[in-house]
């Protein structure tokens, strides 16, 4: 059930943006063990204006910030963030140019399927791992 959103200063074909999606879900899918069909993931591409390069980092920087329900050890964000570098390395993404933010929330502050809290649902898959 994590919401990802991919942030780039740079335009791609709208192959290469859903190529980029799925890399990022993919990456989530592996080190979240979430599965294939929780799929939330946007691509917001900034003009670069609106979105400074950052001083070092040039026109692939990319933002990739993912709100999570809390759960999740040190080990798995460690092997998200890996993945993320991984799977983004085909696009020319240098992993130097991505960053990447989680915000964990307790399961309590998502309310899903219909307005109930994630904390009364059976999510189909464990949050910590």
């Amino acid at each position: 059930m994590p919401n990802a959103t991919i942030e780039v200063r740079r335009h791609y074909t709208p192959t290469e943006e859903s190529a980029i999606i799925d890399a990022v879900h993919a990456a989530m899918m592996q080190a979240l063990k979430i599965p294939e069909w929780d799929k939330t993931v946007r691509l917001i591409v900034h003009e670069p204006h609106r979105f400074p390069e950052i001083s070092d980092k040039g026109e692939r920087y990319t933002l990739i910030e993912i709100d999570l329900i809390s759960g999740r050890s040190l080990e798995a964000k460690k092997a998200l963030y890996q993945a993320i570098i991984k799977n983004l390395k085909p696009f020319g993404i240098p992993g130097d140019q991505i960053k990447i933010l989680l915000r964990e929330s307790p399961a309590e502050n998502w309310g899903i399927r219909g307005g109930v809290p994630a904390s009364e649902v059976d999510l189909g898959f464990d949050v910590n791992v």
